[in-house]
């Protein structure tokens, strides 16, 4: 017998501004649902989700809550106000003989309840509204990127919590592997349109592409149809203009059905120019130490950045990623050791505290008032790498609108936040990007466009990240920064890093090894077999087959894009960078094909 959803929506029809969000929107929830919620950001993922936790009434249309249930909702800003510590936040509503669940869970997200709102950072809110809602362990959670500023172990806890509940979840999250993990069943928002597809989110992205696909062959169809009649309509109404009134209202009703077709958003136009390039040793630090308040952040730790590097840091929250990325750069001084900087370093930052941008400034003046983008005595025009460009086609290719350009800049979402922080620098040209939490806040699909515009720069990228899924697709090289001053540096991304230390938390007590750097744990057998090569040497040799697999998708991918004989007179500046990168990726292949050649004829020797 089929079970009673727990939330039912019937018929939701819902406007802000003048603008429809939903439109007869009908879907339900049932027991032991664990869905993705998925869409482009100002989609409406979290206008939706405040519909279903009954927080926003709807137009017209019906919410039903089965008898009985109880929702709980997790917001992305969760309102503190009116409660003396983070501990008093999260007890709120409980019963006190249950108040212990909130120091269990806090146990488990290493939250400090004593804490005061006022100075409790984001990612410590965030915990505070996880421990709350996880205490009332209600049948129904609603959370809205409950990953955001929390950092990896803190995401590999909640993984674990959710995975082991026996209540019903719908999850927003940029994090790939967190929804992977999770999800059984994906709500799918686009253009006002909910669709449900009972797969988790590994399937989504192959099902979005197919509706698209499926779209677009239905527009073409219909456009050739409304073709077709228009021609008829000039040529033969006029002999039969009685007779054929008909089909006349016919091509009417064609039109009007193709003019309330809305057009997919168009993807946001990421573009990084490394500008002039940097000299090949970036950054060389040399016995680096560093003590805040009596304690220490870094203990003689050595680090070389080579031109082209890119670098992930990571570590617990309050580790001191951002406090190394600012000795490295030189912006405060360490109590110890040296930090040399290579030659014509142009450094471009993107910071997790979106600090750049005045709250209270438009869109408009974040661009054309800033010293390094305006274009002097021309407020309506921004230099684009060298390039004047009008200031409002510079907003639209990141996807804002007119009505935006005036709008101030506290007025946007996390996620336009961040992609106005990115239209700033990737304005200037630089050959050393720092991201710091580039992920927060930006929807799949602009995660992917960045992933690709890092993958063709030629500098030299450092970066901060909780984001398992895309350290892995971009990092070559990983600083962890294991507490208690410990550094060390691996090969790779966040899954080699995990596979060479063998343990999935930063908290495993380990002995340091001279210079402040730490030691792997002893590995197995046949990752230290007695064969000549060190250990990064067989880690190199174990990863070079996908590298190579990589390099040759890529060269294939150009080489297609190339096979357009009317791309050079068509597009000249994407023609000479597709070929300059199909050069660079054969010098890459060739070089990694001969690496794994030497490192396995040692290995077999």
């Amino acid at each position: 017998m089929a079970r009673a959803p727990l939330l039912q929506l019937s018929d939701i029809s819902l406007t802000f501004g003048g603008n429809p969000v939903f439109s007869d929107l009908s879907l339900n929830v049932q027991p032991s649902d664990r869905v993705a919620l998925v869409g482009r950001n100002g989609s409406g993922k979290s206008t939706l989700m405040k519909v279903m936790a009954g927080l926003v009434e709807a137009d017209s249309g019906t919410r039903t809550l089965s008898p009985g249930t109880a929702t709980g909702y997790m917001e992305q800003e969760p309102d503190l106000s009116g409660h003396a510590t983070l501990g008093d936040y999260a007890r709120s509503g409980l019963d006190p003989s249950e108040a212990w669940r909130v120091e269990a869970v806090a146990e488990g997200l290493k939250l400090n309840l004593e804490a005061a709102p006022d100075a409790a950072s984001g990612g410590e809110r965030r915990r505070a509204a996880l421990a709350k809602l996880l205490a009332e362990a209600p049948e129904l959670m609603l959370l809205d990127e409950p990953t955001n500023h929390l950092d990896i172990d803190a995401i590999a806890w909640l993984e674990a919590e959710l995975k082991s509940t026996r209540a019903a979840f719908v999850l927003i999250s940029h994090d790939r592997a967190f929804l992977r993990s999770l999800t059984r069943a994906t709500l799918w928002i686009d253009r006002g349109m909910v669709r449900r597809q009972e797969k988790g989110f590994e399937s989504f992205e192959e099902w979005r592409d197919k509706t698209w696909e499926e779209e677009d062959q239905q527009r073409h169809k219909l456009d050739r149809k409304i073709k077709s009649e228009a021609r008829w309509a000039v040529e033969g109404i006029s002999a039969r203009r009685k007779r054929n009134q008909g089909r006349v209202r016919a091509l009417q009703d064609l039109r009007a059905e193709r003019s309330a077709q809305i057009r997919r958003a168009g993807t946001a136009a990421l573009e990084l120019d490394s500008g002039q390039a940097s000299g090949k040793r970036v950054i060389e630090a040399t016995g680096l130490t560093k003590s805040f308040e009596g304690r220490e952040i870094v203990r003689d730790f050595d680090l070389r950045v080579l031109r082209g590097d890119r670098i992930a840091f990571v570590g617990p929250n309050g580790v001191g990623k951002t406090t190394v990325l600012k000795l490295l750069l030189g912006e405060i001084e360490p109590d110890a050791g040296t930090v040399k900087a290579g030659t014509n370093l142009e450094v471009a930052v993107f910071d997790q505290a979106r600090a750049k941008l005045d709250p209270e400034a438009t869109l408009w003046d974040s661009l054309t008032l800033d010293p390094l983008l305006g274009v002097s005595g021309a407020s309506d025009q921004v230099m684009v790498r060298g390039t004047p460009r009008h200031v409002a086609g510079y907003l639209k290719d990141f996807l804002f609108d007119d009505k935006q350009f005036k709008a101030p800049v506290k007025s946007l979402s996390g996620g336009e936040k961040a992609r106005l922080l990115l239209a700033r620098i990737m304005a200037l040209p630089s050959n050393v990007l720092v991201l710091d939490e580039p992920t927060n806040d930006l929807d799949i699909e602009t995660l992917d466009l960045l992933q690709d515009v890092l993958d063709d720069y030629d500098g030299t990228v450092l970066l901060v990240s909780h984001d398992r899924d895309f350290l892995d697709r971009v990092a070559t090289q990983t600083v962890a920064m294991e507490g208690d001053a410990r550094v060390q540096v691996y090969p790779g991304g966040w899954t080699d890093y995990r596979n060479q230390r063998g343990h999935s938390t930063f908290d495993t007590p380990r002995k340091a090894a001279g210079k402040g750097t730490t030691k792997p744990a002893a590995d197995p057998a046949p990752v230290r077999a007695s064969n000549g090569l060190s250990y990064t040497e067989r880690h190199r040799l174990e990863t070079l087959p996908a590298e190579i697999a990589r390099l040759e998708a890529e060269i294939a991918k150009l080489e297609d894009l190339l096979s357009d004989a009317d791309l050079f007179t068509r597009e000249p500046v994407k023609f000479q960078k597709a070929t300059n990168a199909l050069i660079e990726r054969h010098g890459r292949l060739s070089k990694a094909e001969e690496e794994w050649l030497s490192l396995a004829e040692r290995a077999d020797a």
